[in-house]
């Protein structure tokens, strides 16, 4: 006997009858979207996501490192190297230091924003 108002069988998800037929009950049984639909919830990026930002801080602390310590002797010899023009030879010469590609492509980039002059005084003697 059941009472009145009530379903003979117990209700599962979205009132599917638990135990019966599951392609009523969801929309798809397989693949990547199959299962009970939910949202998501959406958390607080972690600490060790922002590793390696680069903010106005850290500009700022670089710029001073920079500053009160100078260049190191084998950037010393790159700016020397930018002076005469020897775009290629610096490239590999801070490659030989540095070891990454873009790395040294980077640390090309900065030591030419450094010294802009190198690169005119060499091309005005050309």
């Amino acid at each position: 006997m059941v009472p009145d108002g009530q379903d003979p069988l117990p209700s599962g998800p979205q009132g599917c009858a638990v135990g019966h037929d599951l392609a009523l009950c969801y929309l798809v049984i397989v693949g990547l979207n199959k299962g009970h639909k939910v949202t998501k919830n959406i958390s607080k990026l972690r600490h060790s996501c922002h590793q390696g930002y680069f903010t106005k801080h850290i500009k700022f602390l670089w710029d001073m490192i920079r500053e009160v310590c100078g260049f190191a002797p084998y950037e010393q010899r790159t700016v020397e190297l930018l002076k005469v023009s020897k775009d290629r030879r610096v490239i590999k010469f801070i490659k030989k230091n540095v070891r990454i590609y873009i790395c040294t492509k980077q640390q090309q980039e900065e030591l030419n924003n450094q010294y802009p002059g190198a690169m005119r005084k060499a091309a005005a003697t050309d």
